[in-house]
């Protein structure tokens, strides 16, 4: 049996307990994998994740920043100003994870998925 893990002040049963805590939910792991190749500013988010709300782009963004998993980068001082989102040196630990996930998924979309046509 796993032994307890404590962060923060915070209790975990296991390790995957905690992971799923920092990365769980429906859209981290979304956001983590349009931010692994390079940078990006919160509109260039929200295109290239079309269904998730502004506000639940802006929670999960909040969420993974104090993670340490993103950063944001707040360029100029008065409008417009530019943020920029990007992966810290810890969000990347987590690329491997990622790629399995999406390794994962690439293969339930072949042998359980159908063709989706796209109008």
């Amino acid at each position: 049996m796993g032994k307890n893990v404590k962060i923060n002040g915070k209790i975990y049963a296991c390790t995957i307990s905690l992971a799923m805590d920092i990365i769980g939910g429906k859209w981290k792991t979304v956001i983590l994998h349009h931010l692994k190749d390079r940078d990006k500013r919160y509109n260039e988010l929200r295109k290239e994740i079309p269904a998730i709300t502004e506000m639940t782009l802006s929670l999960q963004l909040k969420q993974l920043e104090e993670s340490g998993l993103v950063a944001r980068m707040v360029y100029g001082e008065k409008p417009p100003i530019k943020v920029v989102y990007s992966l810290t040196e810890f969000g990347k630990t987590f690329l491997p994870a990622l790629e399995a996930i999406d390794q994962w998924g690439n293969y339930v979309a072949e042998e359980k998925g159908e063709v989706a046509i796209n109008d």
